[in-house]
């Protein structure tokens, strides 16, 4: 996995410009610990930070190759999972390769069919590539989006990066945040509204589009998008497919010439992508890393709740002893949760999801020791419906985002003034509105079955983005490279179709999966209630963070002071819970505490002038 960053200008010679690319790209170094590269010609400027996974030798990038009098650039960060079979198809029609990256097949792709490549692709990726002929840059990004890239068009031309820092890093963007940014933290937060960069004229590029920036502007275009028909196979056709199609995406995701592990919490989805895994790799002979986490004393402060009903140790014993892995448990703790709440900040360049973003820095972090590579089971709840607000009837009929419905809340935290000002509910309802106005709906669907498929469109198209981001960053800022098998494009395909009862099938949430894995998992993982990725519940975390805020609020020069009701914060503090989360199933008091002092933070070390005119 890699960092990519670009420039492109219709009027500076960009070849004078070397310090700045640069700039941009050393601040993806994290992403890239292994190589750098850069390209400059008159009209573009292309940087790359590579982390080593595939052809050490032959797949060093900023990449270039010709097909007659025309040169090509390409800057790539991603897996093609298809590519043995795309070069034998391209080889066949008489190109020649130089190694064996997948970053070759992408570029001689791109050579032979143009954009229209992408619909070829099976993988995760985010790329930026110069045709120098037609002077124009071409941006992609996978269907899932399952990895970032971040885009601004400028006066004279446009800049593009996997992450926001690179961005910033250019003289021509300043960190600028107007009320439409600030109602993205507030309102939406940690969640973003889909191809919103929050800061002033920052985008991002959707999952399934791509771009075309020319001398005759930026045009946008998508390839990829959920289609809606009728599913017409019985249970066990069902049960069937879906199992082929999972255990074809885990074969697939194996590919490494570095070491790969699994992350494995001894719930259904990671437990059957470790299971998948061990049976591909026993067959060469190699054997099965898997890694967990956990918080010290968490069976002391652990408390079980209809969101979180049983903490992960004991069933990622019997799931490694099960499948006889190479375990490893992660032991975290309260002072190094708190102290990685900046390092997670820097990772995202927004605040996030406090101690479940930093817990999973850590995560990664001692991963990286043993593998660059990691299959994870993020994504299956998304795909399969797996959680709490495709059942609960106030999610199913709340008119709203299922998984921040204490709107309430978000707004009494901002001083009046603000909060009069940014109009969250309006923000936040024209962004759902926004969302519903999307879903390819099915005619002639009930009721009921369409608000279904609305909360899967929503979980799929902004929630799912949320838990991306945050394996992303937290990973790559350790130079760690995460795969998500649940996020195929073509098991996400056909599992849109999948009508309720096939999805709940048994009565049971994900019960088709659990079919589909039936003699393939041990029957008590089979039938483990969902239990989210962890979080802590020791009293100090709370107590550390919420001593944080407070403190931050005390000192005059605190930028986010002037914008909050300092008396609903308090008593938040006092009270130490929420009646509903923030975000998701797990934000609640110590979180909404963590957050406010990521932005608190986030507006000091960003130095962001707020434009809330």
């Amino acid at each position: 996995m890699c960092g990519i960053a670009g420039w492109v200008d219709r009027k500076l010679d960009l070849t004078t410009q070397r310090p700045v690319i640069e700039a941009m790209t050393q601040t993806l170094a994290n992403r890239g610990p292994d190589a750098s590269g850069l390209w400059l010609s008159p009209r573009a400027a292309i940087g790359h930070r590579r982390l080593i996974v595939i052809d050490p030798r032959g797949g060093g990038q900023p990449m270039v190759k010709h097909l007659g009098p025309r040169r090509y650039v390409l800057t790539y960060n991603g897996e093609l999972y298809n590519a043995a079979e795309l070069r034998r198809e391209l080889e066949a029609r008489g190109h020649r390769f130089f190694g064996y990256s997948d970053t070759e097949v992408v570029l001689t792709a791109f050579m032979e069919w143009g954009p229209e490549c992408l619909a070829r692709f099976n993988g995760m990726f985010a790329f930026g590539l110069w045709d120098e002929a037609d002077e124009t840059l071409y941006l992609a990004r996978d269907p899932l989006g399952i990895k970032p890239l971040f885009w601004v068009e400028t006066d004279d031309g446009l800049l593009f990066a996997s992450e926001i820092k690179a961005l910033l890093a250019h003289p021509a963007l300043p960190a600028e945040v107007d009320a439409e940014g600030l109602a993205e933290i507030i309102g939406l937060g940690p969640a973003r509204t889909p191809g919103h960069g929050v800061f002033r004229r920052v985008r991002e590029l959707r999952p399934g589009q791509w771009l075309a920036y020319s001398p005759r502007g930026v045009s946008l275009h998508r390839y990829w998008s959920l289609e809606s028909h009728p599913h017409g196979e019985d249970p066990e056709a069902t049960a069937g497919r879906i199992l082929e199609l999972l255990r074809d995406a885990v074969t697939r995701q194996l590919v490494s010439d570095v070491p790969l592990g699994v992350l494995l919490s001894g719930g259904l989805d990671s437990t059957a992508v470790t299971a998948l895994a061990a049976e591909a790799l026993a067959r060469e002979g190699r054997p099965t890393l898997t890694f967990s986490v956990d918080y010290r004393d968490n069976d002391r402060f652990f408390r079980a709740s209809d969101f979180q009903p049983s903490s992960d140790a004991p069933w990622v014993e019997k799931a490694s002893a099960y499948f006889g892995t190479r375990h490893r448990a992660v032991v975290l703790d309260t002072p190094s949760l708190v102290e990685s709440l900046t390092v997670t900040l820097l990772a995202r360049d927004l605040p996030g999801m406090a101690d479940i973003d930093a817990s999973l820095y850590l995560f990664c972090r001692q991963v990286k020791k043993e593998a660059t590579v990691a299959l994870v089971g993020e994504g299956a709840d998304e795909v399969f419906g797996g959680y709490p607000w495709f059942r609960r009837p106030d999610a199913l009929a709340a008119d709203t985002f299922p998984w921040a419905l204490s709107l309430s809340l978000r707004r009494a935290v901002l001083a009046p003034e603000l909060a009069q000002k940014l109009r969250l509910e309006e923000y936040v309802a024209e962004g759902y509105r926004q969302a519903l106005a999307e879903v390819p709906r099915l005619p002639g669907e009930a009721p009921e079955a369409a608000r279904r498929r609305e909360i899967a469109y929503l979980s799929l198209t902004r929630f799912l983005p949320v838990l991306l981001e945050r394996m992303d960053r937290m990973s790559m800022a350790v130079g760690l490279e995460i795969r998500v098998p649940y996020c195929d494009h073509r098991l996400v395909n056909y599992a849109w179709n999948l009508p309720w009862e096939l999805k709940a099938y048994g009565g049971e949430m994900k019960g088709i999966l659990r079919r589909a894995l039936r003699g393939i998992l041990p029957p008590e993982i089979l039938g483990r209630r969902k239990s989210p990725y962890p979080k802590t519940y020791d009293p100090q975390y709370f107590a550390s963070v919420r001593a944080a805020l407070l403190e931050a609020l005390e000192d005059p020069a605190s930028p986010l002071r002037p914008l909050l009701n300092l008396q609903t914060v308090r008593e938040l503090g006092a009270e130490g819970d929420t009646p509903l989360p923030w975000f998701g199933q797990l934000m609640t008091a110590p979180q909404v505490l963590a957050y406010l002092w990521q932005v608190d933070r986030w507006l000091r070390d960003y130095r962001i002038r707020l434009r809330l005119e």
